[in-house]
């Protein structure tokens, strides 16, 4: 695995335009899923999130590259910045994408269910989440954590 050392990028927000500074951004596949969990959890301590919230961070980007692998095509990029107020987990995959009918679990399915847990385990534990899809080219889906406000610190 190899990442650049946080590089700043200018954001998207043309209404803010908050500098983003990129801590990872690998492509991945499913022998690559422990060592990307890894990466994520020692770049976790420059996000700026307490440390069970990198915790939380960890799992929110190993769900979404587990999700990746297994409805995605079997690989696909993860994306890990920070602005001055938020962490970001970016995973996107080149996969047939999400039915246009598909809608967030709101809560966890049930435990008889097999599956279906990783994006409900992503809402829980984000603060945002958005998903981008097209037609049959793949989803892009980015968990967002609020960072701590310097005067809660």
């Amino acid at each position: 695995m190899t990442s650049e050392p946080g590089v700043p990028v200018p954001g998207t927000s043309r209404e803010t335009a908050p500098t983003r500074l990129v801590l990872l951004d690998e492509p991945f596949e499913r022998k690559d899923l422990t060592a990307l969990r890894q990466a994520v959890a020692a770049h976790g301590d420059r996000t700026g999130l307490p440390p069970e919230r990198v915790a939380d961070l960890v799992l929110i980007a190993s769900e979404l590259a587990s999700n990746a692998v297994r409805h995605g095509g079997g690989h696909g990029r993860l994306r890990l910045w920070t602005t001055d107020t938020t962490a970001s987990c970016q995973v996107t995959d080149d996969g047939p994408g999400m039915p246009a009918t598909y809608q967030l679990p709101q809560q966890s399915p049930d435990l008889a269910t097999a599956g279906g847990r990783g994006l409900w385990l992503v809402l829980y534990f984000s603060d945002t989440i958005t998903v981008e899809h097209a037609d049959g080219s793949g989803v892009s889906v980015t968990a967002t954590m609020n960072l701590p406000s310097p005067d809660t610190i």
